[in-house]
């Protein structure tokens, strides 16, 4: 269920039963050929995917991250770690406020990482409440599969090309793009990052075939909805 489809009462019909949300972590920021709102997509789709036959609220995607490192790159917007941490820490007070117990956090960028060590500080500061940080595109299951299609991908590459990624009248090139030297592209200062990456794709090919994506995209879905479903106690 799409939060902002709902009423206030209707929410708080809901918590009449039940008290879990999800909430998605998104980013903005530059992925090739691809949207600037790539992890806000995927991290949105996959968490309202995986709730719908399970009639759980899914809130709007948080869809600014951490990600100083694309800032040379137009269209990228990084907030600051602390500022970011506030934020996370502002909705799980909110929810928790409302008679939210278990909340999930379905992440589609890296760098929001930190929320993740907060969620284990916050469930200290509040017992009785459980809250997951999942990053869908890594889990187990997922990860599994990506690396059966082809080892090689990464940021911007063809594992987050869908067809709800691609823009139109865009093409993606053919050829398989060399793995980035992670190493020294993380001493670099932004402008420095972009030079390395130049259409910022860290490696791999652009673009699979639709088929093996969703395949892909199905067994995400399914690992989120266990998740979602499961192991709160």
């Amino acid at each position: 269920m799409k939060v902002s489809e709902m009423n206030w009462h209707q929410v708080d019909a809901y918590l009449e039963g039940d008290d879990l949300a999800v909430v998605p972590l998104g980013s903005t920021e530059q992925h090739a050929g691809l949207s600037l709102s790539v992890d806000s997509i995927l991290a949105e789709k996959v968490a309202l995917d995986a709730a719908e036959p399970l009639g759980i609220p899914v809130f709007p995607v948080l869809a600014y991250g951490v990600t100083p490192y694309f800032l040379a790159y137009p269209g990228s917007i990084s907030m600051r770690v602390e500022t970011y941490v506030a934020i996370v820490r502002d909705i799980l007070d909110s929810l928790r406020r409302q008679g939210f117990k278990r909340i999930m956090f379905v992440n589609g960028h890296g760098g929001n990482s930190p929320a993740a060590s907060l969620a284990i500080e916050w469930m200290a500061d509040h017992p009785g409440h459980a809250v997951k940080f999942h990053n869908w595109w890594n889990a187990p299951k997922t990860f599994a599969k990506v690396q059966e299609i082809d080892p090689v991908a990464s940021h911007a590459s063809w594992m987050e090309n869908f067809a709800w990624t691609r823009l139109p009248g865009v093409v993606q090139p053919e050829q398989r793009k060399p793995m980035v030297d992670f190493d020294k592209m993380r001493v670099q200062d932004p402008d420095g990052v972009r030079t390395m990456l130049g259409d910022g794709n860290f490696g791999g090919y652009y673009q699979r075939d639709d088929v093996e994506m969703q395949a892909l995209w199905d067994i995400a879905v399914a690992e989120t909805r266990a998740l979602m479903s499961g192991g709160w106690t």
